[in-house]
């Protein structure tokens, strides 16, 4: 596909007037006929309008997927059967991948090649997936004495999946290829800020022949669409990813039905550095970890915790190389980092700049607002760099964007203590040429995910979940996922 037909195809899918749902394998518009406009972030402008779906209509949608788990088959394919159409959608997307890939950066305001990859995540999922399923042993005879005993697992019916904005495709493919490859069926509702690439990837569906109903997609705004969603008794299951705020409202209208809820929320992650890495080199990566997708990311290492001996020499070093961060339109040649998602962003993470110096934090690197040539409305930030106390709000509160907080410690044992000092518990890292040092510390901290001189290392095959604020319900992308999808039963016979 060149250049030209790849912006007429974008062109063409984006001007066909507001974007419905999608829902059994047809266009769902709103019942109320209520739009809301989805903006470029790097340009400020308008992509497309797309329909509110209502609370009727996500009823709808939840009663299809229902009826299409009870009569369509889906569940009952022979697995390899059922697991050849995920094989397929892997396929299709590799194919459309240059598409899809700039779809995603112009929804959310990524870094071209960094959509790239997330494109190719969501295709390395349905594939895992796919297989894992086809070799999982759904039936385990159990040696029970006195007893004939077995245990079987089943898929649970229609699952529920609230997707947030700063990774929308890829964290459509963890929540749907699991349940899908597990025989359920699904209900997807994608972030109002970046609905376009989930949309696109129903129809998707619909011309690979899945059955009508197994996947629908309730676009919308969380306070009616995703409430509607959370609170709809006939699901079987709901995995949500989001902010703890609003992960609270959905696990308590999951509790209310007593709907099992998964649960992947925010995180205020820290990087405990000791004195004996190497300076620039690991000051460089945890640079490039907090620009990435310009810190929005749950699991960034935004608390650096540096060991005294060369605090000061890292603080220099990080600050160097944040100022020459290149700021630029999610696509353009040579841009490191684009915008956040939405004005909104760009005011919490400016807020919380100033709320945090307001508070007494010292400013080594400034941020602020930032301007990009051609690009006026564009919602653009600098790096920030602050430090002093750890109780400051920008130290203890999730800041969702290009901003680290710095502080010195002792010890090891104080910076433990230091890093395991906080609300959060998805994912830490420790840096040090010590890997003794670095086995002990990872598997001592509070969190999800303890990683070793990298951050934001999220593998197939490896749990990938939080603990205290930061989430429940087990991890995502591994065997254990899988095993969520299944509803088990105990059959036993009194010999």
């Amino acid at each position: 596909m060149t250049d030209s037909s790849l912006q007429s195809e974008i062109k063409e899918i984006l001007s066909q007037g507001p974007i419905a749902g999608f829902v059994g394998g047809e266009d769902l518009p709103s019942s109320s006929g209520e739009t809301f406009p989805v903006i470029d972030p790097g340009s400020g402008e308008k992509l497309a309008d797309v329909h509110n779906l209502q609370a009727s209509d996500v009823e709808r949608a939840v009663d299809v997927a229902a009826e299409a788990f009870k009569n369509a088959e889906w569940a009952n394919l022979p697995v390899n059967e059922r697991c050849v159409y995920l094989h397929r959608l892997a396929d299709e997307v590799e194919n459309r991948k240059p598409l899809l890939s700039q779809l995603e950066s112009m929804d959310c305001g990524k870094i071209l090649g960094q959509a790239e990859e997330d494109v190719q995540n969501f295709i390395d999922t349905m594939r895992y997936f796919a297989d894992l399923a086809q070799n999982m042993q759904l039936r385990t005879v159990l040696a029970v004495k006195g007893h004939e005993a077995a245990y079987t697992r089943h898929p649970w019916g229609v699952c529920g999946s609230i997707v947030p904005w700063n990774f929308p495709f890829l964290l459509c493919g963890w929540g749907i290829a699991p349940a899908l490859a597990a025989g359920n069926t699904v209900v997807v509702k994608p972030a109002e800020d970046s609905p376009i690439t989930t949309l696109y990837l129903a129809r998707m569906v619909k011309e690979l022949g899945f059955p009508d109903g197994v996947v629908n997609v309730v676009p919308g705004l969380g306070e009616v669409t995703g409430a509607a969603l959370s609170a709809n008794p006939k699901l079987s299951r709901m995995s949500f990813t989001g902010s703890p705020e609003v992960g609270r409202l959905v696990a308590a209208e999951c509790g209310r039905n007593l709907v099992p809820v998964k649960l992947e929320l925010g995180g205020k992650g820290a990087a405990v550095v000791f004195d004996d890495i190497d300076v620039p080199e690991t000051a460089q990566k945890l640079v490039d970890a907090i620009t990435f997708h310009t810190g929005q990311v749950c699991c960034d290492a935004t608390r650096w915790l540096v060991q005294k001996p060369v605090y000061d020499e890292f603080v220099n070093e990080v600050s160097e190389r944040m100022q020459k961060v290149a700021i630029g339109y999610p696509s353009d040649e040579g841009s490191a980092m684009g915008p956040v998602v939405s004005e909104k962003q760009k005011g919490r993470v400016l807020g919380y700049l100033e709320k945090g110096v307001g508070e007494g934090a010292e400013v080594v690197l400034e941020g602020g607002s930032a301007e990009v040539e051609g690009r006026p409305g564009g919602y653009y930030v600098k790096p920030a760099l602050l430090s002093g106390s750890l109780d400051n709000v920008a130290a203890r509160e999730e800041i969702f964007g290009p901003v680290a907080y710095i502080a010195p410690f002792e010890d090891e044992a104080d910076g433990l203590t230091k890093a395991n000092d906080t609300a959060y518990g998805l994912a830490n890292s420790v840096w040090s040429s010590d890997l003794g040092r670095c086995q002990r510390v990872a598997e001592s901290f509070v969190a999800g995910n303890g990683w070793i001189n990298s951050h934001n290392v999220v593998v197939h095959g490896v749990p990938y979940g939080g603990v205290k604020q930061s989430g429940m319900g087990g991890g995502v992308g591994s065997l254990e996922t899988l095993l969520d999808y299944y509803r088990g039963i105990s059959v036993v016979r009194p010999l």
